[in-house]
Order: C-alpha cells, then structure tokens, then sequence
C-alpha cells in the first residue's frame, strides 16, 4: 500500500464498527493507520491479545500521546498579549496560559507575510524551500504541492483525527485545500479577509469595477462553499464561529488524540468584532478585538480543562507575523522591536509565542534561544512518535526547550530571513546581520486611522550587524567592531545561498509549488 495515499485523509472518517478498538488498540501501541491491513475480526483478536498483555505488564509510565492544538494568530505584533507587555486591555486567558506554561522570546516565523509563513508552520520547512512566497490571492494558481507532507498528515499517520477552523491561505481551489492535505474538517476563509470588493483601496469604485480586482470573500465548510459572498456583518462573526467549531471538535474526540489548528482571521485588517466585546474595552476595536481573541483561547483552554485533557494537550500560541503599521489604530504594536509585517526586521518577523502543558512544560517560565514555526511539525512528530517526511526539511526537535531541559542546546546553528527569495538577514545566537537590501517603514511617521492605510516610504540599510541581546531594536550597528562575527556569518550565508538561492542565485533545494490542475473537486 502507499503509505502516501494511506495517510491522506480526504476527508474520510472511519465507518468500521470495531473503529473505536482499533483508535484505542494504536493510541497505546502507536502504530499508525498505514499499518494496519487486517481483517476486522483480526484486529480485535490482536487487539484483545496486545491489550491482556498490556494488563501484566501493567508499566505505569505508558501515555496516550498527546493532542495537540496550534493558534496561530493574524497579523499580531510581539507587544499586542499581556505576557509581552500589551496595555490598554487586559488578556487574562493568555496571562494564565503563560503563568501556567512557557513564553518564548525570541521565536520566529520564516518569512513575514501570510502564506509564506504559513507554508513553512504546515511543512518544516523554509517557505523558499516549498516554492511559496507573499500572499496568495483568488487569482493565484498555485498552493501547497501534494508532495508536501502537512502538520495534518503527521497527526494522520499516528491515527489522530485533525481539523482547521480558520484562515488556510495555502491556495484556494479544491486541491490545496486543508482536506485534501491532512485535516479530517475544516471551516473558514481560504485566503486573507482583505481580498474582497470592500478593500479599501477600491471602496472608491462602483460595485462592477470593485469586482474586477477582487471577487466576493467565500466561506467554506469542508469543501464546499457555504457562503459565496461574505459581508462585512458575516465577518464579526468569523472569530465566535472558529471557537465554537474548536470546541466542538474537541468535544466530540475527547476519548482519542486528535490535532486542531486555529488559524485566525484575526488582527488582520479589516477588524470585526462580535456584538459581545464591541465597545467592551473602551480602547478602541483593535483592543475590543484582541479582548475577544483572549476570550476564544480561554474557551479553549476551559474546554481542555472541563474534560480533564490539560495533561494530555500541548497548546501552542503564536503569529504569523507581525503588526501591518501603516494601518495605525487598526494594528497591534512590535514593541520596543523594530519595524513590522512586510520586513524582516525583528518587529516583522519575531513573535510572541507561549506554550502550554501542564506536567510537562514548567510553568511560569520562559526561554530566550532562538527557534522558528519550521521547528513545530519536527517537534509535534517527536512528540507523537511519527515518522518524518523523506524529503528535506528546515526544521529541529525543539522538545528540549520547550520542556526546560537543563542541557538543551540552541537548535539551529543560524536562522534565515529570506523576504521573497532575498536572503536579507540570518542570526546565530545573539547576533543578526543584515545583507544591504531595500525594506518599506513609516519613517517615524504614525499609520492611518479608521481602517484607512498611510503610504509606506522604502529605505535601504547596508550590511548591519546587531547584538540582539543588547539591542532588540536593532538600532545599533557593529559590524565595525566585530569583523570576525560577519565573516562567519557571511560565510553560513553562503552555504544556504546554494541551497535556497538568493535573488538571481537559484537554488539546488527548492522544491515547486502545487499547480491548479483545473479539476474543482
């Protein structure tokens, strides 16, 4: 059997009536479901066997794995949760959730912009590595290639049930959506909730002209389209109907693992907020948006308590980038970190990260070693004892840090900041530099207000080099006095140049995209 075709769900729940004995028969033995090719009647009979064996040796340290539950945010600045220093609102779910688990201070996405970033979470890889880039919009005819192996289809080898309630923005057609690339359901947008007719680059235009650049915003439920053209009054919802799709499924799979990821609409811009929290915290609609998003990751979290789950769940919260700026009022805010989404400055790229499981990651602590979204699918496989894909991938087993092992060692001998196909900086441990590249900011100038977007200007930094233990803000440049250190680095530069390429430089590991086959189901 390919294992391949095995592992891919499309979709497909098990119908056999001895399902819930086989389920519980491979959470204790962890095989996975490609492995199991017997007839039913011999599945129980080894079933029953393997489980009356288990009693005599009665080991105590045998678990379930656990399950696992990624929220990943939209658009969120480093500063925008209260255990990184947001004011003007409270996010008391996300307080507890770090006084009980761990923030990771210096945690990073691959690239600062929505698929790319989310191609890299979904594959541990560089996004560059899998032929994604920028933001895929409706017209866009490629998406996740079906040679990629998801975040989902580990979860799918192990046997666990998977879903995605949110934002997928990994190619909108049929192909490429969540159930055809590892997740049992999904519900949500399949691309950003900007690309519709009430942008407001085009809410000057008459309804016909509006259309021409952007189509109506869809919401899909599995694979189908539910709604072909949602309305601003549907998206104050969207944040309520992820949550309650969230709980439900956790609900209904409380008794096997299952995998859940949540990949919200939300701080995207435009911001919509339910009738529950508008005006609620009398700080504006980016802070009653942000309230509502604390209140869906404690529902969450209650739900994991209600059912006595929270020893068995890893939740893990993060962002896909950081603030859009030029949006002002409407964005969250980087902090004392430099410059935002769009930049692979720290205020673009480093997000605020907290991790949670209780007796397994110690609470009320934190961990300064630079990681990034690639190390989540190698860490979850470990975690559940899957086997990683055959191909290459970026990412590290970042179980050692996340636990506090007291002999963990940092992952990555350096991290890589490609914006597009540049390579524009790369870190190793306390050190960034920065190649000379051309980058947008806002100059010191404050961003627009309403909803309404200020122009960015484009600058250019030469080659740099920051002491981020020093100077998160990379506002100081050393290079002069640490030659050494930019050889060095220039020098592990080079070796992924030719690996990933570097603008004109092609590289010999990139893998293509998927292409649109043409096929709508």
């Amino acid at each position: 059997m390919d294992i391949r075709q095995s592992h891919r769900s499309r979709g497909v729940r098990m119908t056999n009536p001895y399902a819930e004995i086989i389920r519980a028969f491979m959470r204790h033995r962890r095989l996975p479901l490609y492995r199991v090719s017997l007839s039913s009647f011999a599945v129980v009979a080894l079933a029953i066997l393997l489980n009356a064996a288990d009693v005599f040796a009665a080991d105590p340290e045998v678990r379930r794995p656990p399950n696992v539950i990624v929220i990943f945010m939209d658009d969120m600045g480093y500063a925008d949760i209260g255990p990184f220093g947001a004011t003007g609102y409270e996010t008391p779910a996300l307080n507890r959730m770090a006084s009980e688990g761990r923030i990771f201070t210096d945690f990073y996405v691959a690239q600062a912009v929505c698929s790319a970033s989310r191609a890299a979470l979904m594959t541990g890889c560089y996004n560059g590595r899998v032929g994604i880039q920028g933001a895929l919009g409706p017209s866009s005819v490629i998406g996740i290639h079906e040679d990629e192996v998801t975040l989902g289809e580990i979860g799918k080898q192990r046997g666990y049930a998977t879903a995605c309630y949110g934002k997928w923005h990994l190619g909108h057609h049929h192909q490429f959506l969540p159930m055809q690339n590892g997740f049992d359901d999904y519900f949500g947008l399949p691309y950003s909730n900007d690309m519709w007719p009430f942008h407001p680059e085009v809410m000057h235009l008459p309804m016909t002209e509006r259309l021409k650049r952007w189509p109506h915003l869809p919401l899909i439920d599995g694979n189908k389209i539910v709604k072909a053209e949602m309305t601003p009054a549907d998206q104050t919802l969207l944040t309520t109907q992820y949550t309650e799709r969230a709980v439900r499924f956790i609900e209904e799979h409380v008794s096997m693992p299952f995998m859940l990821y949540l990949p919200h609409s939300m701080v995207h811009v435009p911001l919509f907020v339910s009738e529950k929290f508008r005006g609620k915290s009398g700080k504006g609609l980016f802070a009653d948006v942000m309230m509502e998003v604390d209140w869906s990751v404690g529902t969450i979290l209650d739900t994991i308590r209600k059912h006595s789950l929270e020893k068995d769940t890893l939740v893990i919260f993060t962002s896909d980038n950081g603030p859009w700026l030029s949006y002002g009022d409407h964005a969250g805010s980087a902090g004392p970190l430099r410059e935002g989404k769009g930049t692979m400055f720290e205020g673009g790229c480093r997000e605020p990260t907290v991790m949670w499981w209780p007796g397994q990651i110690p609470a009320g602590t934190s961990c300064s070693v630079p990681a990034m979204t690639i190390d989540i699918l190698p860490t979850i496989a470990h975690l559940i004892g899957a086997k990683l894909p055959d191909h290459k991938i970026d990412g590290k087993n970042i179980w050692p840090l996340m636990s506090g092992a007291p002999d963990a060692k940092p992952p990555h001998e350096a991290l890589y900041f490609y914006w597009g196909n540049q390579l524009q900086a790369i870190r190793s441990g306390r050190w960034k530099l920065h190649f000379a590249h051309e980058y947008r900011s806002l100059s010191g100038r404050m961003g627009g207000t309403g909803g309404n977007p200020v122009k960015y200007d484009l600058l250019n930094i030469g080659q740099s080099l920051f002491d981020l233990e020093k100077d998160p803000s990379e506002s100081n440049d050393v290079a002069d006095q640490h030659p050494e250190v930019v050889q060095q680095l220039t020098m592990l530069a080079d070796v992924m140049r030719s690996d990933l390429g570097d603008q004109k430089i092609v590289g010999e590991g990139i893998r293509p995209a998927g292409k649109f086959s043409g096929r709508t189901e």
